[in-house]
């Protein structure tokens, strides 16, 4: 699994937003300058993270975007379901009820459910508020990878 670019800036940005919460609406120009990423690009990915009420937006002058709620509320993994589509490290895991005809037969389907499982409860541990913080702490869920 590979988080791609748009999740990772997603996640920066909602870091910003949280960051900044007590000024207000926060313009993309300033979010874009702050964490050395194109106005284009965040354009696109506030359209990713706008569509679910992620945000609260404000048009015109002192416009710009702030959290729809308080930074403890989200998580990682929540940010970066929206962004990419989700986390399942094989196609398989990626539909409910699984569509795989191998499912009841796949040898290595418990491999790839654990480590599923693993990476769904890490990213769901932290919130934007533990990054502002900077409380991001390594839990041990009582296995190695």
């Amino acid at each position: 699994m590979k988080i791609s670019t748009k999740g990772r800036y997603a996640l920066r940005m909602m870091v910003d937003l949280a960051e900044n919460q007590g000024e207000g609406y926060v313009s993309l120009k300033d979010i874009a300058a702050r964490q050395e990423i194109s106005k284009k690009y965040l354009e696109q990915i506030v359209a990713v993270l706008n569509k679910p009420g992620m945000l609260r937006t404000n048009r015109g002058y002192q416009g710009g975007y702030r959290l729809a709620k308080n930074a403890n509320e989200y998580t990682v993994g929540d940010i970066l379901r929206l962004t990419e589509g989700g986390l399942a490290p094989v196609a398989c895991l990626e539909t409910t009820p699984m569509q795989c005809d191998r499912a009841d037969s796949c040898a290595t389907l418990p491999v790839w459910k654990g480590l599923y499982d693993v990476v769904n409860k890490y990213l769901d541990s932290i919130t934007l508020q533990d990054i502002v913080d900077n409380d991001v702490s390594t839990q041990n869920f009582g296995y190695v990878i």
